[in-house]
């Protein structure tokens, strides 16, 4: 089976998770430069078998675009034109960094570590590939 990435896509730097063969279980893969952002996935889909990416889409509280979604969506559309065998969706990231945070301090990890940003990404990306698998289990 192949496997659904997700992309919580930043500034400088983009939060990267991925699933299991099985589209059982998300894993924080890595945090890359954006700016070799579209090289990574690249590389990444020529050797792994993936069928869907979904990019993390941020929205304010009240429901309207987040200003970084200027940088998203010019991304978002080179992914459709790059792999148009894929499905390329957005997925709603709110308070996906907050949980990020959340679960590093319930994990036990030290303050110093919390602090990492690269960590908060690839977390914040696993926690919105998560959310993406169950709204799909549950029909959404």
């Amino acid at each position: 089976m192949p496997r659904i990435i997700a992309i919580d896509y930043g500034k400088k730097r983009t939060g990267i998770a991925v699933t299991d063969t099985l589209q059982m279980i998300a894993n924080g893969l890595t945090t890359v430069e954006t700016k070799e952002l579209e090289k990574f996935i690249l590389d990444y889909v020529a050797k792994e078998d993936v069928c869907t990416i979904v990019v993390g889409k941020p929205t304010q509280l009240n429901g309207e675009n987040s200003e970084n979604m200027k940088r998203i969506e010019p991304f978002f559309h080179r992914l459709k034109k790059l792999f148009p065998d894929k499905e390329v969706t957005y997925y709603d990231e709110r308070f996906t960094s907050a949980l990020a945070h959340q679960a590093m301090r319930e994990s036990g990890i030290g303050r110093k570590a919390r602090q990492n940003k690269a960590l908060v990404d690839k977390i914040s990306a696993t926690i919105i590939l998560e959310d993406y698998m169950q709204s799909k289990a549950m029909g959404l």
